[in-house]
Protein backbone atom coordinates (compact mmCIF):
# COMPACT_ATOMS: atom_id res chain seq x y z
CA UNK A 1 0.00 0.00 0.00
CA UNK A 2 1.01 3.60 -0.58
CA UNK A 3 1.34 6.06 2.29
CA UNK A 4 0.79 9.66 1.19
CA UNK A 5 1.97 12.46 3.48
CA UNK A 6 0.92 16.07 2.93
CA UNK A 7 2.81 18.29 5.36
CA UNK A 8 1.60 21.88 5.61
CA UNK A 9 2.62 24.74 7.85
CA UNK A 10 -0.13 23.98 10.36
CA UNK A 11 -1.19 20.35 9.90
CA UNK A 12 0.20 17.16 8.39
CA UNK A 13 -2.15 14.64 6.77
CA UNK A 14 -1.32 10.94 6.41
CA UNK A 15 -3.47 8.76 4.14
CA UNK A 16 -3.26 5.10 3.09
CA UNK A 17 -4.03 4.38 -0.58
CA UNK A 18 -4.68 0.79 -1.66
CA UNK A 19 -4.66 1.50 -5.40
CA UNK A 20 -8.41 2.06 -5.59
CA UNK A 21 -9.37 4.24 -2.63
CA UNK A 22 -8.04 5.87 0.51
CA UNK A 23 -8.47 3.34 3.29
CA UNK A 24 -7.93 5.87 6.06
CA UNK A 25 -6.84 9.47 6.60
CA UNK A 26 -5.35 11.02 9.76
CA UNK A 27 -4.34 14.57 10.65
CA UNK A 28 -1.76 15.78 13.17
CA UNK A 29 -0.14 19.12 13.93
CA UNK A 30 3.06 19.85 12.03
CA UNK A 31 6.03 19.72 14.40
CA UNK A 32 9.60 19.55 13.14
CA UNK A 33 10.83 18.16 16.49
CA UNK A 34 8.71 15.01 16.16
CA UNK A 35 10.99 12.01 15.67
CA UNK A 36 10.60 9.05 13.34
CA UNK A 37 9.82 6.81 16.32
CA UNK A 38 7.08 9.16 17.50
CA UNK A 39 5.55 9.20 14.03
CA UNK A 40 5.58 5.42 13.94
CA UNK A 41 3.97 4.94 17.37
CA UNK A 42 1.24 7.44 16.49
CA UNK A 43 0.61 6.02 13.01
CA UNK A 44 0.74 2.35 13.96
CA UNK A 45 -1.70 2.93 16.82
CA UNK A 46 -4.21 4.62 14.54
CA UNK A 47 -3.84 1.97 11.87
CA UNK A 48 -4.49 -0.68 14.51
CA UNK A 49 -7.67 1.09 15.57
CA UNK A 50 -8.87 0.97 11.95
CA UNK A 51 -7.86 -2.67 11.60
CA UNK A 52 -5.25 -1.92 8.95
CA UNK A 53 -2.04 -3.89 8.60
CA UNK A 54 1.26 -2.05 8.41
CA UNK A 55 2.04 -3.33 4.92
CA UNK A 56 3.25 0.02 3.57
CA UNK A 57 5.46 -0.55 0.53
CA UNK A 58 5.78 2.98 -0.87
CA UNK A 59 5.65 6.52 0.49
CA UNK A 60 5.33 9.91 -1.19
CA UNK A 61 5.73 13.21 0.66
CA UNK A 62 4.70 16.77 -0.08
CA UNK A 63 6.09 19.20 2.48
CA UNK A 64 6.05 22.99 2.68
CA UNK A 65 8.12 22.68 5.88
CA UNK A 66 11.58 21.41 4.87
CA UNK A 67 12.71 20.64 8.43
CA UNK A 68 10.20 17.82 8.89
CA UNK A 69 11.31 15.88 5.82
CA UNK A 70 14.41 14.37 7.44
CA UNK A 71 12.48 12.57 10.19
CA UNK A 72 9.83 11.44 7.71
CA UNK A 73 12.62 9.95 5.58
CA UNK A 74 13.97 8.14 8.65
CA UNK A 75 10.45 6.84 9.36
CA UNK A 76 10.23 5.36 5.87
CA UNK A 77 13.71 3.82 5.99
CA UNK A 78 13.50 2.44 9.52
CA UNK A 79 9.95 1.12 9.62
CA UNK A 80 8.80 0.66 6.01
CA UNK A 81 12.13 -0.24 4.42
CA UNK A 82 11.62 2.15 1.51
CA UNK A 83 12.92 5.43 0.18
CA UNK A 84 10.12 7.98 -0.12
CA UNK A 85 9.48 10.16 -3.12
CA UNK A 86 9.59 13.82 -2.11
CA UNK A 87 7.70 16.18 -4.43
CA UNK A 88 9.94 19.02 -5.54
CA UNK A 89 13.16 17.00 -5.39
CA UNK A 90 15.04 16.27 -8.59
CA UNK A 91 14.40 12.52 -8.43
CA UNK A 92 10.60 13.00 -8.24
CA UNK A 93 9.34 13.48 -11.77
CA UNK A 94 6.09 15.28 -12.51
CA UNK A 95 3.56 14.26 -15.18
CA UNK A 96 3.94 17.75 -16.68
CA UNK A 97 6.68 20.18 -15.55
CA UNK A 98 5.52 23.56 -14.24
CA UNK A 99 5.83 26.60 -16.48
CA UNK A 100 6.91 29.44 -14.22
CA UNK A 101 9.79 31.94 -14.07
CA UNK A 102 13.25 30.43 -14.39
CA UNK A 103 14.71 29.47 -11.04
CA UNK A 104 11.34 29.42 -9.27
CA UNK A 105 10.40 26.26 -7.36
CA UNK A 106 6.63 26.09 -6.83
CA UNK A 107 5.43 24.70 -3.53
CA UNK A 108 5.04 20.90 -3.60
CA UNK A 109 1.43 21.18 -2.46
CA UNK A 110 0.67 23.33 -5.50
CA UNK A 111 2.31 20.79 -7.80
CA UNK A 112 0.26 18.00 -6.19
CA UNK A 113 -2.92 20.06 -6.56
CA UNK A 114 -2.18 20.56 -10.25
CA UNK A 115 -1.63 16.82 -10.80
CA UNK A 116 -4.78 15.90 -8.88
CA UNK A 117 -6.97 18.52 -10.56
CA UNK A 118 -5.83 17.53 -14.05
CA UNK A 119 -6.38 13.83 -13.37
CA UNK A 120 -9.95 14.43 -12.22
CA UNK A 121 -11.09 17.44 -14.24
CA UNK A 122 -8.70 17.94 -17.15
CA UNK A 123 -6.97 21.24 -17.75
CA UNK A 124 -7.94 24.90 -17.51
CA UNK A 125 -8.60 24.71 -13.78
CA UNK A 126 -8.24 27.04 -10.81
CA UNK A 127 -7.70 25.28 -7.48
CA UNK A 128 -8.58 27.37 -4.42
CA UNK A 129 -6.78 25.73 -1.50
CA UNK A 130 -7.68 26.87 2.03
CA UNK A 131 -4.70 26.33 4.31
CA UNK A 132 -2.40 28.51 6.37
CA UNK A 133 -2.42 30.60 3.21
CA UNK A 134 -5.26 30.71 0.70
CA UNK A 135 -3.69 29.60 -2.58
CA UNK A 136 -5.09 29.92 -6.08
CA UNK A 137 -3.35 27.39 -8.36
CA UNK A 138 -3.79 27.73 -12.12
CA UNK A 139 -3.57 24.50 -14.13
CA UNK A 140 -3.16 24.79 -17.91
CA UNK A 141 -4.89 22.74 -20.61
CA UNK A 142 -2.10 20.12 -20.53
CA UNK A 143 -1.92 19.78 -16.74
CA UNK A 144 1.03 22.10 -16.10
CA UNK A 145 1.05 24.36 -13.09
CA UNK A 146 1.46 27.83 -14.58
CA UNK A 147 1.26 30.12 -11.56
CA UNK A 148 -1.33 31.50 -9.21
CA UNK A 149 -2.04 33.73 -6.25
CA UNK A 150 -1.15 33.57 -2.54
CA UNK A 151 -3.40 35.36 -0.05
CA UNK A 152 -3.38 35.26 3.78
CA UNK A 153 -5.25 32.29 5.19
CA UNK A 154 -8.55 32.72 6.99
CA UNK A 155 -7.37 31.59 10.41
CA UNK A 156 -4.14 33.53 9.99
CA UNK A 157 -6.15 36.69 9.34
CA UNK A 158 -8.33 36.10 12.40
CA UNK A 159 -5.28 35.55 14.59
CA UNK A 160 -3.54 38.67 13.27
CA UNK A 161 -6.69 40.73 13.92
CA UNK A 162 -6.92 39.42 17.47
CA UNK A 163 -3.25 40.03 18.22
CA UNK A 164 -3.07 43.43 16.55
CA UNK A 165 -6.20 44.94 18.10
CA UNK A 166 -6.30 44.68 21.88
CA UNK A 167 -10.05 45.19 22.16
CA UNK A 168 -11.01 42.53 19.59
CA UNK A 169 -11.56 38.94 20.75
CA UNK A 170 -10.53 35.79 18.94
CA UNK A 171 -13.59 34.28 17.21
CA UNK A 172 -14.33 31.14 15.25
CA UNK A 173 -15.12 31.59 11.59
CA UNK A 174 -18.69 30.82 10.57
CA UNK A 175 -21.24 32.01 8.03
CA UNK A 176 -23.16 34.89 9.65
CA UNK A 177 -26.91 35.16 9.21
CA UNK A 178 -26.59 38.76 8.07
CA UNK A 179 -23.91 41.11 6.84
CA UNK A 180 -24.47 43.91 9.36
CA UNK A 181 -23.31 42.67 12.76
CA UNK A 182 -24.90 44.06 15.92
CA UNK A 183 -22.07 43.01 18.26
CA UNK A 184 -18.29 42.69 18.02
CA UNK A 185 -18.21 38.95 17.35
CA UNK A 186 -20.79 39.21 14.57
CA UNK A 187 -18.94 42.14 13.02
CA UNK A 188 -15.67 40.19 12.90
CA UNK A 189 -17.33 37.06 11.54
CA UNK A 190 -19.09 39.08 8.86
CA UNK A 191 -15.93 40.90 7.86
CA UNK A 192 -13.90 37.72 7.56
CA UNK A 193 -16.55 35.53 5.93
CA UNK A 194 -17.92 38.03 3.41
CA UNK A 195 -14.49 39.52 2.94
CA UNK A 196 -13.14 36.15 1.81
CA UNK A 197 -16.20 35.54 -0.36
CA UNK A 198 -15.36 38.80 -2.13
CA UNK A 199 -11.68 37.87 -2.32
CA UNK A 200 -12.40 34.47 -3.88
CA UNK A 201 -14.93 35.87 -6.35
CA UNK A 202 -12.71 38.78 -7.30
CA UNK A 203 -9.49 36.82 -7.78
CA UNK A 204 -11.06 33.91 -9.68
CA UNK A 205 -12.85 36.36 -11.99
CA UNK A 206 -9.61 38.21 -12.68
CA UNK A 207 -7.80 34.92 -13.32
CA UNK A 208 -10.47 33.89 -15.80
CA UNK A 209 -10.31 37.26 -17.54
CA UNK A 210 -6.52 37.19 -17.80
CA UNK A 211 -6.41 33.51 -18.82
CA UNK A 212 -8.88 34.08 -21.62
CA UNK A 213 -10.50 30.64 -21.60
CA UNK A 214 -13.35 28.99 -19.67
CA UNK A 215 -12.06 27.57 -16.40
CA UNK A 216 -13.29 25.12 -13.78
CA UNK A 217 -12.90 26.31 -10.18
CA UNK A 218 -12.17 23.63 -7.57
CA UNK A 219 -12.24 24.25 -3.81
CA UNK A 220 -10.11 22.18 -1.44
CA UNK A 221 -8.86 22.43 2.14
CA UNK A 222 -10.71 22.36 5.43
CA UNK A 223 -12.68 25.60 5.02
CA UNK A 224 -13.77 25.09 1.41
CA UNK A 225 -17.20 23.61 2.34
CA UNK A 226 -17.89 26.54 4.69
CA UNK A 227 -17.34 29.14 1.99
CA UNK A 228 -19.31 27.09 -0.53
CA UNK A 229 -22.51 27.27 1.55
CA UNK A 230 -25.19 28.93 -0.53
CA UNK A 231 -22.59 30.45 -2.85
CA UNK A 232 -21.59 29.64 -6.43
CA UNK A 233 -17.87 30.02 -5.83
CA UNK A 234 -16.81 26.53 -6.89
CA UNK A 235 -17.78 24.07 -9.57
CA UNK A 236 -16.63 21.23 -7.29
CA UNK A 237 -15.34 20.63 -3.76
CA UNK A 238 -12.49 18.08 -3.51
CA UNK A 239 -11.54 17.23 0.07
CA UNK A 240 -8.66 14.94 -0.90
CA UNK A 241 -7.33 16.74 -3.99
CA UNK A 242 -3.73 17.16 -2.75
CA UNK A 243 -3.56 13.55 -1.58
CA UNK A 244 -4.97 12.35 -4.90
CA UNK A 245 -2.35 14.42 -6.69
CA UNK A 246 0.36 12.67 -4.68
CA UNK A 247 -1.01 9.30 -5.83
CA UNK A 248 -0.95 10.52 -9.45
CA UNK A 249 2.67 11.68 -9.14
CA UNK A 250 3.68 8.40 -7.48
CA UNK A 251 2.05 6.34 -10.25
CA UNK A 252 3.81 8.46 -12.88
CA UNK A 253 7.20 7.82 -11.27
CA UNK A 254 6.50 4.09 -11.04
CA UNK A 255 5.63 3.91 -14.73
CA UNK A 256 8.71 5.92 -15.69
CA UNK A 257 10.90 3.63 -13.61
CA UNK A 258 9.44 0.49 -15.18
CA UNK A 259 9.92 1.88 -18.69
CA UNK A 260 13.56 2.63 -17.94
CA UNK A 261 14.10 -0.90 -16.65
CA UNK A 262 12.44 -2.50 -19.69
Amino acid sequence: MLLTIDCGNTNTVFAVWDGIEFRATWRTSTEHMRTADQYYVWLSTLMGVRGLRLDITDVIISSTVPRVVFNLRVLCDRYFNCRPLVVGRADCRLPVPPRVDEGVRPGPDRLANAAGAYARHGGDVVVVDFGTATNFDVVAHDGAYVGGVIAPGVNLSLEALHQGAAALPHVDISRPDKVIGTNTVECIQSGVFWGYIGLIEGITERIRSEYGRPMTVIGTGGLAPLFAQGESLFDKIEDDLTLHGLCVIHDHNKRESLQEQA
